[in-house]
């Protein structure tokens, strides 16, 4: 599949801003699944100084200030991405979860030092015996690893409703926890809490996800989502993508931006300004098929 992908990000500020510094990450990664064909991005003001640099997790951003008075900020990143077409297939065969809890701290490998940074807790997610006891439900003793991250998965999508009016980005995941309502974020951020707290790494992985329109019906640009899932570490196996969201695996229709500990680690585009007040945040994506 062949994706050409427009991510469009709006701020109305009340009053003018006088100067403004921001980071973006919306800079697809390349990784094996995906490949990379091209990106920019555009700013309006234009920038007086923008750098492209890479963060600690191997994340694309793009570093810019704006220095002109302004009352509205328009990021817009347009990229083309190469994925398989294959749906990605998880290994039937993994060591059982108590074993990968004990082997992780334990792996020296380039992978597995990686891994083991994303077993703590981060800024938005934190470890608690709450958590562990609603995964222990799918980890019980001597369970394959990968069986309990499919069956924790399927449980998060059956106990927990989306619903976009009743979080936003500063909600808690012992809150989402306890209302079972929540986004895409939400759920991410819930599934690697429960992982955390049983001693197993996960990481959040921020991207966009192609959605189809009824039988009949025009694909609505500005329809498709951006979007978050999780990552988990299995010894032996390497990195299996879930998606909480839709109880499914990652496969052609997810593009992976970047990922992090958790989503503070990936918002697309984040900075300090001054002046400005009050504002309003509108943020379109239109993530079109143009080959395979």
């Amino acid at each position: 599949m062949i994706y050409r992908i427009i991510h469009r990000t709006t701020f109305k500020y009340r009053h003018p801003v006088s100067v403004g510094k921001h980071v973006a990450c919306l800079k697809p990664r390349s990784i094996p699944r995906q490949q990379l064909a091209k990106s920019e991005v555009h700013i309006d003001p234009t920038p007086a100084t923008m750098t492209e640099r890479t963060d600690y997790f191997g994340n694309l951003l793009y570093f810019f200030t704006v220095q002109e008075p302004h009352k509205e900020l328009v990021v817009e990143s347009r990229s083309e991405v190469n994925v398989e077409e294959m749906a990605v297939a998880v290994p039937h065969d993994s060591i059982s979860w108590e074993e990968a809890a004990k082997l992780i701290p334990r792996v020296q490998s380039p992978e597995g030092l990686e891994a083991y940074q994303f077993i703590f807790e981060s800024p938005r997610i934190k470890l608690r015996q709450d958590f562990a006891s609603y995964a222990l439900q799918s980890f019980t003793p001597g369970r394959p690893l990968r069986d309990g991250l499919l069956d924790l998965t399927a449980r998060i999508h059956k106990d927990f409703r989306f619903d976009s009016k009743v979080t936003n980005v500063r909600t808690t995941t012992e809150e989402v926890f306890r209302k079972r309502h929540g986004v895409c974020q939400d759920f991410a951020h819930f599934e690697i809490a429960c992982l955390r707290s049983l001693n197993l790494s996960a990481r959040y992985v921020s991207g966009y996800l192609r959605t189809h329109p009824p039988p009949g019906q025009p694909r609505l640009v500005g329809a498709d989502a951006s979007h978050a899932w999780i990552s988990a570490y299995c010894p032996g196996i390497g990195w299996i993508d879930l998606d909480p969201t839709n109880n499914l695996v990652p496969s052609s229709g997810h593009v992976t931006l970047a990922w992090g500990r958790d989503y503070g680690d990936v918002s697309p585009v984040y900075g300090v300004i001054q002046g400005g007040g009050a504002h309003e945040l509108t943020v379109a994506v239109d993530m079109e098929e143009v080959g395979s």
